[in-house]
Order: C-alpha cells, then structure tokens, then sequence
C-alpha cells in the first residue's frame, strides 16, 4: 500500500480513544473540568500525545505487514501483525469494484479499492490506500480478468492457488529491491496492461432536486407535525418542557437530511462494457462498478411526498453489498428519479424488458391499478384482508422478467430477472385460506428488494409458482457466461432437452453494443451482435 497508509489510518485511534474518554467523563462534568483545571491540562495532553504516538506505529507496522497480489484468478490480501491473515477475492466471483476516496485520502491523491464477492456478510477484500492513478488501472485489470481476457504478452501464472511472495505490486511479479519488494518505500507500481473501457453518461442528478427531494421525505414531515404537537402542548399546559423532547428528533432529523445530501451528491451513471458505473459523495467521493449480470433485483419505491413532481427512488440487490451499515449507499441506482428516467435506470439493468410496448408497462407497473398491459391483480375478495392497497397488487411476467406492484400510498415496483431467481416461495394464513387467497414470495439475494405480492387468487399463485420454476431453470440454462468477454458455447436441443454445449463458430468475437441512446427506453432494441460471434 501506499507509504501515507499509516497517517489516514493512524488518527482513526486518536479519535476512538478520544469518543471513549468523552463518553465516559460526560456523567461528571465537575471531574471533567479538573482534569483540565491548572497543570493537569499537560498530563491530558501528554496522554493524549502517547495514545497518537502507539496509534501510528501500530498502523505503520501494520501497513509493512500488509501484501497483495493478483492473479489470472484472484485477489491475495495478507495482513496482521501478530495474526497473520491471508484473504482472496476470486474473480469469477466478483460482483462489483468500487474506489472510494475519503475527504483526507482525496486531499493526498489517495484511494481505496473495495472489491465484492458473492461470498456472504465479510467476504469483500479491500485495498487501502493506493494511488487514485494505481486504484484506476488496478480496477480496470480486475473488470478485464474477470471478464475473461488475458493479460497481452504474459504467461498464465503457476497454479491456481495464492502465489508464493506477495510483494504489493498488482501484477504479483518480483519488485525492484534485491529482496524482491517494490521500489519506491514500498508503494504499488502497477503493469498498465489494459486500459480503462469508455463509458457513456446516461443521467445525472441535479444538486437543487435532491436537496428538495431529501426535505419532502416523511422524516421532515413526521418532525414537523411532532413540533406543531409539542408546541400546542406547551401553549395547553403552559410549560415548554415537552419541546426539549424534540432535540433529539432534530439531531436525527439533520443527520438523516446530511448523509442523504451527502451521500446522493453529484450522482451520475453510466454505461461501459465493464456494466454499471455510478459516481457519487460530496465528502466522500465513491465511483462504482457493476459488471453485466451482477443486478439481481430492482425496486423503484415512491413516497406519499413525492407524488405531486413524480419522483421514484430506484434500488437494486447486488450480491456481496450488505443491506445495513455503510454499504446501504452502494445499492442505490438512482436517488431521485422522474418518471423518464426511472425507465432509464431500468433499461440499464434490462436492455429488454420483453414486452411490445415497454413505456405502457412501466407506468402501468408505477400507477396502475387494474389489469391493463396482462397484469394479474388480486380479487375483490381481497378487500376484507386489505379494504386499502388491494386494488394497487398486481403481477406481470414478461420474456425477460417478473415485475410485481403493490402499495397505494407507498408505491413499490419490484423487478426480478428471470435468471437471477434464487427460489420461491407460497405463503398462506388462515383467514387468506378461507377466502381463498395466497401470497407469491421470490426471494433474492440480501439488500433492500425483498419481492412478494400478497392476497392473489390461490390457484394463480400455485400456477405461478410453477410456471416461474420452470422459467428460471430455462433462463439459467440460456444465459452467458460468468465472464461476459469470453465467448459463449451454444447449448444443442436434443429431443426437446438441453444437451452438451458445442463450440461456438471460430471468428472474432463481438462484445454487445450498449445503445447511446437512453431515451429510447427499457424495451428499445440496445443489444446488437455480430452473427457469428458466438452470442
């Protein structure tokens, strides 16, 4: 890692130390103040000084500690001082590479690479700090070898498994020094062996409409009731204590409308043969990549505030994003979306949504309400279980994929490739038995989409339920390879069942051209292949 590592991670132990002592000297204020009272202020600052001292040589013996390695197949992480750790990230595995640069890292030309695997909660390897320059042209070695291209004028590397000697160099060849670490005080110097895959902006979220968006969310709306309420109550009872029990409301409050802001801030995607990129973060800058295929399921949700301008939030379920904690931020798609860009956001994940007449579908899926454009909705009989939001459930499946709406007040869409299917699920209580009604459950990887469609007809969800088994299992069977650049053998149909796979025909083979025209929407015709070039 880059030499300035220590410095970045070192004062992360002054600040703890710093929480711990605050924390437990906030109950006696008056002991606090003696502390500082005469010449006791220099024994906290020595102690202070001796906490910063241990903290950035612990971090400096841990940043020599720390190597990494790549190979035609992984990622090779060792680090630990007293216990040594070795960690590897396969690249067949990958689900999504990300540099995010901190406020002090983004000072220095710093960044962090943070790779996610499908491998469950703390499977990821991250890579910090290297430079913004390294952290670049590592991301775009690690979408090209997981992708399935080789490295041009090297041979494969010896083995499958780690190698031999990590020495923090990307290519996980020998160094300049006689001992074979890298030159430079141990800082990365990367092999340029492929450059970075052009992209092409799709959509980009203005600052005023995010920040207008963020105030109209039902956390401002539920604080401003709570204060009228809280001031009537004072007025009534002619005290105002009731209003200091609001400060802890508006502290949430305002951490909730900053890390929105924070978070959705210069928002930007766009399209490349490496799959999604979003770019977004004011202090912290984060720019994302989402190989094709990696998507697993898309929500587009829209509260009661955002009915009257018609914005959606679109999120997606990326297998190796955490659903809690900080990673909650990298399963957006888009923050604040209109109506035009929903169906961009969409196309982005499926070029074809497998319908005639894809703009109907989606606003259909938005707004609607009966059965136009083949939805099937629940009966009227649902009323007694659901009198409000029966009218809104619905569930269509196309070619490509199932799309389910609910939600009267809350709109909720939800969007699940026919491939990404991980398994399904019938549900049904007591009262939906005796009218007769049955709730569809497909359940996906962990995230913020957790698709269901309540109180159907029965005998439509049992049909469903089997019919939807079966499209999954063909889906999987015709989808491309893992690594989307290699090409793709052709399954051979034997008596009406899938065989062994043939060689696809000898010539060059074409990767999928992403249309640059977003506006043409979900169902546009954006995929275009070679013939012959083994698709």
């Amino acid at each position: 890692m880059h030499p300035v590592t220590p410095a970045l991670k070192g004062w992360k132990i002054v600040v703890a130390v710093l929480v711990v002592v605050g924390y437990q000297a906030a109950d006696d204020v008056r002991r606090l103040l003696e502390l500082v009272d005469g010449y006791r202020w220099l024994v906290v600052l020595g102690g202070l000084a001796a906490v910063a001292v241990v903290g950035f040589a612990y971090s400096a013996l841990a940043w020599r500690m720390t190597r990494f390695a790549v190979t035609d197949d992984a990622v090779h992480l060792n680090t630990g001082i007293l216990f040594r750790q070795q960690r590897q990230a396969r690249l067949d595995r990958l689900q999504a590479v990300d540099v995010v640069q901190p406020l002090l890292a983004r000072l220095v030309g710093l960044a962090e690479l943070k790779l996610e695997v499908a491998g469950g909660s703390g499977s990821g390897v991250s890579l910090a700090f290297l430079r913004e320059s390294d952290a670049l042209a590592l991301r775009a070695e690690l979408l090209a070898l997981a992708a399935g291209l080789q490295r041009p004028g090297t041979a494969p590397t010896a083995g499958r498994g780690a190698p031999d000697a990590l020495d923090g160099r990307v290519d996980g060849t020998a160094g300049d020094g006689a001992d074979g670490t890298a030159a430079g005080a141990g800082a990365p110097r990367p092999v340029v062996a492929f450059e970075a895959a052009p992209e092409h902006q799709v959509y980009e979220v203005p600052m005023s409409r995010l920040v207008l968006a963020t105030l109209r969310s039902g956390a401002t709306v539920g604080l401003v009731l709570a204060v009228v309420v809280a001031v009537s109550a004072g007025i009534l009872s002619r005290t105002f204590a009731t209003v200091f029990l609001l400060l802890p409301m508006l502290f949430g409050l305002v951490s909730y409308v900053w890390s929105r802001i924070n978070q959705g801030a210069s928002f930007r995607a766009a399209t490349s043969p490496d799959g999604i990129r979003l770019r977004h973060g004011l202090t912290e800058s984060r720019a994302q990549t989402v190989p094709p295929g990696r998507v697993q399921a898309i929500r587009i949700s829209q509260g009661l505030w955002w009915r009257r301008p018609d914005w959606w939030r679109v999120e997606m379920n990326v297998a190796g994003y955490s659903p809690s904690g900080e990673q909650q931020r990298d399963t957006v798609l888009h923050p604040v979306a209109t109506r035009e860009e929903v169906r961009t956001a969409l196309w982005l994940v499926l070029h074809d949504l497998g319908v005639d007449d894809p703009v109907g579908v989606v606003d259909a899926a938005l707004t609607g309400t009966d059965e136009a454009h083949g939805f099937a909705v629940a009966p009227r009989r649902a009323r007694w279980v659901d009198p409000l939001g029966w009218r809104r459930h619905g569930v269509l499946v196309t070619q490509r994929a199932l799309v389910i709406r609910r939600g009267r007040w809350w709109r909720q869409v939800d969007v699940v490739p026919h491939e990404r299917t991980q398994s399904l699920g019938l549900q049904q209580g007591p009262l939906q038995r005796r009218l007769g009604l049955a709730s569809f459950v497909v359940h996906s990887t962990p995230g913020p989409v957790s698709p269901d469609i309540a109180h159907l007809d029965a005998g439509v969800v049992v049909a469903l339920l089997d019919e939807q088994s079966e499209r999954a299992r063909t889906a999987r069977a015709s989808e491309g390879p893992e690594q989307w650049m290699r090409k793709a053998a052709a399954p051979v149909v034997v008596a009406g069942q899938v065989g062994a796979a043939e060689p696809a025909p000898s010539g060059p083979a074409v990767a999928p051209e992403l249309s640059p025209d977003p506006v043409a929407g979900p169902g546009a015709s954006s995929v275009r292949t070679e013939p012959g070039a083994g698709a």
